[in-house]
């Protein structure tokens, strides 16, 4: 099979990104050769905010690391614990041959021991109680209402949520983050096997990467847009590609 091509859409400025169009499996392989890791939807609600409403990010969608795994008798769950991360290729193979991932014990236990509980009947959160509600911030974490403002000065009033029915067996399936004009909905999508696109972040814009620095408990965070927004400010913009430079020697 040909090696796909690696698209870095996203350029050194905050976070660096790219993704591939392959098959989920391939497409893993292919990033991390490349030194990416799949991204998190935390890190996907990040990028968007930083590269904005109408970027490809936004616009597009892709696998973030985080999965759905259904339980019967006990209920949906978003797991940052994949066991499709765990064993890709099996996951895929599963899905080329028209079958669920059915989970054992262990993986279970693995990804209920870092997850939240989806209600079934839930359809939507509204984007005004993305800090509140308990599946947005297990999704997003701290910037749970930034990203939900994000969305609603986007004109998205409320964030879909797709799941599908419980089976027999438990099974598991990889988060799928829809783009912009479906909502920035998520769901567990089918069809691994098929060419869809994985995104990845650079395993050197770490999530929490202020933990590279001394005293970064009290560092404080700020967006690409707020620092040239300051430059602007202080009548210094134009040395934005310099400090940038400088910030990551």
């Amino acid at each position: 099979m040909t090696e796909p091509k690696i698209n870095e859409d996203v350029k050194p400025r905050g976070m660096t990104s790219a993704y591939v169009e392959a098959p989920f499996d391939v497409a893993k392989e292919a990033l991390e050769s490349r030194g990416y890791r799949i991204i998190s939807l935390k890190e996907n609600a990040r990028l968007r905010k930083q590269e904005g409403k109408d970027a490809y990010v936004s616009r597009n969608g892709n696998w973030t690391r985080e999965g759905f795994v259904y339980i019967p008798e006990k209920g949906i769950f978003l797991t940052k614990n994949s066991p499709i991360i765990d064993f890709p290729v099996e996951a895929t193979q599963c899905h080329r041959q028209g079958r669920e991932f059915y989970l054992n014990d262990e993986q279970i236990e693995k990804a209920l021991a870092d997850s939240v509980q989806i209600p079934e009947n839930v359809k939507s959160i509204s984007t005004k109680k993305f800090g509140e509600d308990k599946i947005t911030v297990y999704a997003f974490g701290d910037i749970a209402q930034k990203y939900g403002d994000f969305l609603k000065d986007a004109g998205i009033k409320e964030m879909p949520i797709y799941l599908c029915n419980l089976e027999k067996k438990p099974f598991a399936r990889q988060t799928w983050f829809w783009y912009l004009a479906l909502g920035s909905e998520f769901f567990g999508l089918w069809c691994l096997g098929s060419v869809y696109r994985l995104r990845g972040v650079s395993n050197e814009n770490a999530e929490g990467v202020a933990q590279n620095f001394p005293g970064s408990k009290n560092l404080e965070i700020y967006t690409t847009e707020q620092i040239n927004q300051a430059l602007t400010k202080a009548k210094l913009s134009g040395i934005e590609q310099l400090l940038f430079e400088k910030l990551r020697q």
